[in-house]
């Protein structure tokens, strides 16, 4: 009357040694992880892909996301494998899972991928002087900032503005009558 538990826990047993090694391969090949670097990419742009857990040299990475499989590369000793792989032009906005061929293992959506057609550009502003720069320059430095306070500059890229070229004429129609009153002096002296 034993032998029948007997037989079931024989029966579990032999269940369990033909199943350990299909789980324990499973859990082996689980660590894959992939980075794509830009994480989030416009249609068109290239992207670095980087896959960690392969212990082989060699291996690819697929996403619908790319125009082709990305071809990876690296050493021996479990080191990160690298590819790159360029974004389809077509694509919607989204994220897009990528799965690793590696050991002879595919690892499927191990990681993933995010495609954005309005980027934002990143704009670098060259920092603006605060001051003017008191390096000689013949009196240029006082045209950097204004006169008094309340006074606008009217300099524009086309010149200083209405005010200072009229205010220049002045200046230079002074200087010409003052010219011509001395030399008529000396000539009345001569």
């Amino acid at each position: 009357m034993r032998s029948g538990p007997i037989a079931l826990r024989a029966a579990g047993a032999a269940v369990a040694l033909v199943l350990a090694p299909a789980a324990g391969t499973a859990l082996a090949h689980d660590g894959v992880q992939v980075t794509a670097t830009p994480a989030t990419a416009a249609p068109g742009a290239d992207v670095d892909v980087r896959v960690q857990g392969c212990g082989g040299t060699t291996g690819a990475a697929k996403s619908p996301a790319f125009v082709a499989d990305a071809e990876l590369t690296g050493r021996d000793g479990g080191s990160p494998l690298f590819g790159g792989a360029t974004v389809r032009t077509g694509l919607e906005d989204g994220t897009y899972k990528v799965s690793v061929t590696c050991d002879g293992h595919d690892h499927p959506d191990v990681g993933t991928v995010t495609v954005t057609r309005h980027q934002e550009p990143a704009h670098r502003q060259a920092p603006a002087p605060v001051a003017p720069v008191r390096a000689g320059g013949g009196g240029t430095a006082a045209f950097a900032a204004p006169v008094a306070p309340g006074v606008a500059q009217t300099a524009s890229e086309d010149g200083l503005g209405t005010p200072y070229t009229l205010l220049g004429l002045g200046m230079a129609g002074v200087a010409a009558v003052a010219v011509a009153f001395r030399s008529s002096r000396r000539r009345r002296a001569e």
